[in-house]
């Protein structure tokens, strides 16, 4: 996804969890009190990226359980589903937005467009997933809190 956005020289962390941490995440960070699919913690909030460097460019944190009902409820398997839930907060991270119709319509056309090239790249996001123990996800590395947004 990042060659498909010309950012080779960046990273990213992705952390997989369940509703509990992401409950978490979302009513400490953004004030909602519920879980949600992914949220995006982006290191460089209204910074332009410097060309010429590795940059990290934040946290993507995704409910696993929150991505397998949407997966069963769209009908899609869960690695679809996870590697939509990547684009889109990898979109967040590098200054994407969804506030208006305008946003919403651009975010989702590039949202597609990343997917499918991790698709014919033949790498999805969620490749591992269904060999994660819900139990272990509690252990998950928690992101360093910046502000969030989330779809």
């Amino acid at each position: 996804m990042l060659a498909a956005l010309s950012l080779p020289d960046c990273e990213l962390s992705v952390v997989l969890c369940d509703d509990v941490v992401m409950r978490e995440l979302n009513r400490t960070h953004r004030n909602i009190d519920r879980p949600t699919d992914v949220l995006a913690f982006a290191m460089t909030e209204g910074q332009r990226m410097p060309s010429g460097q590795l940059l990290l460019l934040g946290d993507v944190v995704i409910s696993v359980a929150t991505a397998a009902r949407q997966a069963k409820t769209s009908g899609k398997d869960l690695s679809a589903e996870a590697t939509f839930l990547l684009a889109h907060g990898l979109l967040h991270l590098i200054g994407f937005d969804h506030a208006t119709a305008a946003q919403e319509r651009r975010m989702s056309a590039h949202t597609e467009k990343l997917v499918a090239a991790a698709v014919s790249r033949g790498a999805t996001a969620a490749d591992g997933l269904r060999t994660i123990v819900p139990s272990r996800l509690r252990s998950t590395r928690r992101p360093t809190p910046r502000r969030p947004t989330s779809r």
